[in-house]
């Protein structure tokens, strides 16, 4: 289905020359005298590279069909990912350059959103926060829970992130899987 480039909007997906993209930026400058352009910055969500790319305000571009599955996160196993549909009980392994980030914030049992087009997996999509245990922290000190005072912790996953000096080891912690920060207290 064709669309037109005015519509595109970060987090459009797109098909340019047989390979998918998706929409990081958009700018649309309106010329002096002249017509208006459209100025993207688009990922390839096969190599992860991105690359700006300039059209004219009447250009069209093909939108890319992205199935969107429903998938729970159940093992790995070495550097594979395993996921299973929720609905055909198909398991799928996924290899780290793939999924991205995503071990990051899941764990065994979660159900996360995988993307595909034409049958081959090109993504995992997280949604904007998590909770997570601390599994391992420094002490705070008394007095400090007033405090901006930030250390490092470990949560369940591996992943490190910095938190408040009056997180404890034991309580649930709401991260932002973009950018891996410290919201709140789950």
């Amino acid at each position: 289905m064709s669309i037109a480039v005015t519509e595109l909007r970060p987090g459009t997906t797109i098909e340019l020359d047989k390979q998918v993209f998706t929409v990081v930026e958009y700018n649309h400058i309106k010329m002096g005298r002249g017509g208006a352009i459209v100025r993207v910055k688009l990922k390839n969500l096969d190599t992860g590279n991105s690359t700006e790319k300039t059209f004219k305000s009447n250009d069209k571009v093909e939108r890319a069909h992205i199935e969107r599955k429903q998938m729970q996160f159940i093992f790995i196993s070495g550097d594979e990912y395993n996921f299973m549909d929720q609905e055909t009980f198909e398991q799928f392994a996924l290899t780290k350059d793939i999924i991205g980030d995503a071990p990051n914030y899941i764990k065994e049992g979660d159900i996360v959103q995988i993307n595909m087009h034409e049958g081959r997996v090109i993504g995992v999509e997280l949604p904007a926060s998590v909770a997570l245990k601390v599994k391992e922290t420094g002490s705070g000190f008394k007095g400090d829970s007033v405090s901006n005072i930030m250390k490092p912790a470990t949560l369940e996953t591996g992943f490190v992130t910095q938190v408040p000096m009056f997180v404890k080891e034991g309580e649930m912690v709401l991260v932002n899987t973009k950018t891996g920060a410290y919201i709140e207290r789950a």
